[in-house]
């Protein structure tokens, strides 16, 4: 635990550190976010996050493969090699996005290509684990399936990166959990734990907190496509990793299969509001006669912040969306006692009762505060009264 804790910091202060320097290369070279009419910025803000994200996840690497624990299991190092590699493609992709703005399939061809690069690593989908069984699939059908999940997973986190720190912070949240899980089943399980889907998930949740030292709002930086694809990438891969650990035996109590599905499970538990938010925008817009590329400004956090949240309100609700499914989940496989499912109902049950609460006006991020409001209403109502007064 200590040697992923020491990657933990070191990728979240080597991402910070870089962000600064990335942050002045994107303003020298005019790599700026423009205000769009989709845009919830008011300036332009500066791109090139998701590289200070890859300095920090390469650091992190290394790092861990210099440690007596990490570094002595060849296959620790073999994926996390094959990552990195897929990590610095996707990443070239999204700088080059960020900075000349490609069309849509360009940039899913970007992805299927980061995720051959992956698959030739040998970081794909073997077999899939299930209860008192693991089913093996074949080659061409592995590599499908892989290909597909990834490109999934890189779509839903570029989806939902549209409030400040939104996708950082739900990805932390996530790859946390994720982290937590893995580690705990292999000590239960008296398992190695020394693996490459702990090693991904924690330095994951690095660079995702010292990114949102930037990225908080109001941001100074951001991720932009090249940190949002690189976020989906190692999500998928950490759990493509994960389904590779035997958790056939896992079922427990009889007829409890959520342990052994959990591998399958967690990800889409702790990437929820991403998938659904990609989800809902694919039949909107087809629905709309549009290609499901095509933007618009009608994603869950725009939602959020239209309905009077403010814009740390709207990010708050998702990471509490985030933390209850994902630890929800987590905590209701492996406890046995009911209580624990009583409490993760009633914390879905407060945030959903927060997120559809009556809001205050002063609540809105558009919503004047009062003294501005009483003063247009006095200035509205003298105007009236000296319309009245003309013949």
């Amino acid at each position: 635990m200590r040697e992923y804790l020491l990657v933990l910091l070191v990728a979240a202060t080597t991402t910070y550190l870089l962000s600064g320097v990335c942050r002045t290369i994107a303003v020298r070279t005019g790599a700026m976010a423009t205000v769009r009419s989709r845009d919830v910025h008011t300036e332009p803000i500066p791109y090139f996050g998701g590289v200070a994200m890859l300095g920090g996840l390469a650091v992190a690497f290394w790092l861990a493969l210099q440690l007596p624990f990490l570094g002595r299991h060849a296959s620790v190092a073999h994926d996390a090699s094959a990552v990195l590699w897929a990590s610095l493609v996707i990443c070239a992709v999204g700088v080059l996005d960020d900075k000349y703005d490609m069309p849509a399939l360009v940039k899913l061809g970007g992805q299927v290509l980061a995720a051959g690069v992956a698959v030739l690593g040998g970081v794909r989908i073997y077999w899939i684990p299930l209860p008192d069984q693991v089913v093996g699939v074949d080659e061409a059908t592995s590599i499908l399936i892989t290909v597909f999940f990834i490109a999934l997973c890189v779509n839903a986190i570029n989806f939902v990166d549209g409030l400040d720190g939104l996708a950082a912070g739900v990805v932390a949240i996530g790859s946390g959990t994720f982290f937590a899980y893995s580690y705990f089943l292999a000590y239960e399980q008296e398992l190695v734990r020394a693996t490459a889907a702990s090693l991904i998930t924690v330095a994951t949740c690095g660079v995702c907190i010292g990114f949102l030292g930037h990225n908080f709002h109001p941001a100074k930086m951001f991720m932009g496509d090249s940190g949002a694809m690189l976020l989906g990438l190692l999500m998928a891969l950490s759990a493509i990793s994960f389904t590779q650990i035997d958790t056939s035996a896992l079922g427990g109590e009889p007829g409890n299969i959520l342990p052994a599905l959990l591998p399958l499970l967690l990800p889409f538990a702790a990437l929820a509001l991403p998938f659904l938010d990609l989800v809902l925008a694919y039949i909107r817009r087809t629905r709309n006669g549009q290609y499901w590329f095509v933007a618009d400004k009608q994603h869950l956090h725009h939602r959020l912040v239209a309905r009077g949240h403010s814009h740390r309100g709207a990010v708050m609700l998702m990471y509490a969306w985030t933390a209850v499914l994902s630890v929800g989940l987590v905590a209701i496989a492996l406890s046995e006692d009911r209580l624990v499912m009583w409490l993760a109902a009633l914390a879905l049950l407060a945030v959903i009762v927060w997120s559809t609460r009556p809001l205050r006006p002063m609540d809105s991020l558009n919503t004047p505060t009062p003294d501005v409001v009483s003063e247009a209403d006095e200035s509205l109502l003298l105007e009236a009264g000296a319309a009245d007064d003309q013949p």
